[in-house]
């Protein structure tokens, strides 16, 4: 990583304040006063950043805690759903926390630094599965006042598949998810700010330091405070990182204006659009490799698995679930889908930026994911490095305890009450998810520094691996409201049936070679594009052998949980919002400034 001098924050913090800054910078002025000096000093020291982080870290929990300071969560449905209260800002603000995390901007940002705009499909794509999860999946969810997605399951394919499902899902978010969340978050923290630096220990020393401080602040609010207190304190993270993020790509290109032509901002942008044109291109070809984002897969497998990610997962629906009603819960829904189409300006630009202003200083990082960092200490001013942290900080917390709220959910629904104790009072119930989110919080504090010893890839395996059970959700889900006469078993056999086909494209890693394109890996979501249709298309055939059958047709029945009055403007904001992102590809393709 590369780790500039404190002079590089202050010229960054002149470039953002004043476009001429190379005038500022070669006309000799007068020396300041002591006063000045020392007052210059003190806010860029790090007693200032130490104090900045924990005025921003403390406030949220001040705010969380106040506002659900009168909340019932003595009741399953208060603890583990906020008591179906939640507006629709609130979930827009989780839903986008949950989703994007700090390793998330340390990584594709690196996948933009290696490849191009292409990566923005993961943000500006997520657009079209949330007007799914608003129009159809929520709807449908909240008519049945369902609690976790296994009881879906449940309710079209009987116990064994939820059973089957739970024990899945739970075992994947303890065992791998939060883990790695954990380790992840604490890695991205060392990088950008040198912890092991700060306080002279090994690098070790500082992940395991770090991944415990995460999972006990986290655990705190998931564990004794419930899905409330978990959705309110995303929500303003969520508006510290957007800031503190949107705040990067400014500085950065002001910095470019400066290195090339000795300019600001606007110089910045006109170097980077006539110098880098083919990073400005979010259309990669078929057989690109990874990081990037083949262009047939923005309409195909990278739908697909955004359908799972923000319509069948839990830690994601169970925001959505907790709305007071279906328009506040379509509101957020579409307002988190309106600020993924901006979700470009600081997941993938500022690693294109990163990529100029390396190459023209000669610092070029070797590794993807040292882009971002690099570019970190390079252009954040130090006076606000220490609410930049909090708001990284913000971002770990959010993903681990969004995490562990939902599979302390869906352990305590789906397993122990539906299995161990079924006549469980409400009191049990929040005891049970107290203490099992205590055993799931100390068990990924102890596994997840051990990450540490594993190989670099680790993490995009375990993206692709997801897919393993991602996809039988999916399936599940859709196709069991879909089709109205599928046997109980149909979920159960698209499970086995996807483990062995995906798992068998993992393990022989094909090449696009094998179709006429280089000798690159195929991405792995290639795979999903064909199993995904074809597992839909043996459910639909399951549904038409068992309803020639005369097979009992399954009807959903409205258990009375919400209004499912719908938002009466949803279809004209979400028509404004799919121009928008017509327009963002329209931006970065060789039609715009990409080439």
């Amino acid at each position: 990583m590369i780790v500039r001098p404190s002079y590089c924050n202050r010229k960054s913090a002149v470039i953002f304040c004043d476009c001429q800054v190379n005038k500022a910078i070669h006309k000799i002025e007068k020396p300041p006063k002591e006063s000045e000096r020392n007052k210059m000093s003190f806010f860029s020291s790090m007693i200032w950043i130490a104090l900045s982080f924990l005025f921003f870290t403390v406030m949220v929990a001040v705010i969380s805690a106040w506002k659900t300071r009168d909340d019932k969560l003595d009741t399953a449905e208060g603890y583990f759903l906020a008591g179906r209260g939640l507006p629709g800002i609130v979930i827009a603000g989780s839903l986008l926390l949950t989703n994007l995390s700090a390793e998330q901007l340390v990584g594709t940002n690196g996948q933009g630094w290696a490849s191009n705009m292409s990566p923005i499909g993961w943000e500006v794509g997520a657009l079209f599965t949330l007007f799914a999860l608003a129009l159809w999946f929520l709807p449908t969810y909240l008519k049945m006042g369902t609690t976790t997605i296994p009881q879906l399951m449940e309710a079209r394919f009987g116990r064994g598949t939820k059973l089957m499902f739970s024990f899945v899902i739970v075992v994947m978010y303890s065992i791998l998810n939060l883990p790695v969340i954990l380790y992840s978050g604490a890695v991205v923290f060392e990088n950008i700010f040198d912890i092991s630096g700060i306080f002279g220990i090994g690098k070790f020393q500082a992940v395991a330091i770090l991944c415990v401080v995460i999972g006990i602040i986290g655990g705190c609010y998931a564990i004794f405070d419930g899905l409330k207190a978990v959705a309110v304190s995303d929500t303003i993270n969520g508006i510290g990182l957007i800031i503190g993020g949107l705040m990067i790509p400014f500085l950065a290109l002001a910095l470019l204006g400066h290195e090339t032509t000795g300019g600001g901002l606007v110089e910045g942008v006109k170097y980077l659009v006539q110098t880098e044109p083919e990073k400005l291109n979010a259309w990669a070809s078929w057989d690109a490799a990874e990081p990037a984002l083949p262009w047939p897969l923005i309409f195909t497998g990278m739908f697909f698995n955004n359908l799972y990610w923000w319509c069948t997962n839990q830690s994601f629906v169970q925001r959505a679930l907790a709305a007071k009603s279906l328009k506040e819960g379509q509101k957020g829904a579409i307002y988190c889908g309106f600020l993924k189409t901006i979700g470009f300006f600081y997941l993938v630009l500022p690693g294109v930026i990163a990529y100029a202003i390396f190459n023209i200083e000669g610092t070029q990082v070797s590794m993807m994911d040292d882009a971002y960092p690099a570019l970190i200490t390079r252009v954040v001013p130090q006076p606000v490095m220490g609410f930049f942290a909090a708001v990284m900080f913000g971002a770990i917390l959010s993903s681990f305890n969004s995490v562990l709220n939902s599979v302390n959910t869906m352990f305590t629904m789906d397993i122990y009450k539906e299995f161990i104790n079924k006549n469980a009072s409400d009191k049990k119930l929040v005891s049970v998810g107290k203490n099992i989110g205590i055993v799931f919080a100390i068990f990924s504090m102890i596994v997840g520094p051990m990450v540490y010893f594993f190989p670099a890839g680790l993490k995009t395996f375990l993206d692709s691996f997801v897919m393993l059970v991602g996809l039988p959700v999916l399936s599940g889900v859709f196709g069991g409201f879909f089709f109205n006469c599928l046997p109980k078993y149909s979920a159960r056999f698209i499970m086995v049936f996807h483990i062995i086909c995906y798992g068998g494209f993992m393990l022989l890693s094909p090449s696009y070679s094998l179709f006429g394109g280089n000798e690159g890996t195929m991405h792995y979501l290639y795979a999903v594009s064909v199993l995904w249709p074809l597992e839909m298309l043996i459910m639909y055939l399951m549904h038409r052998h068992n309803k020639r059958k005369g097979a009992e047709v399954w009807v959903q029945e409205d258990v009375g949980a919400v209004d499912l009055t719908p938002w009466k403007y949803r279809n004209i904001v979400s028509v404004i919002v799919i121009v928008c992102v017509v327009l963002v590809y329209l931006a970065f393709s060789p039609l715009g400034i990409g080439a």
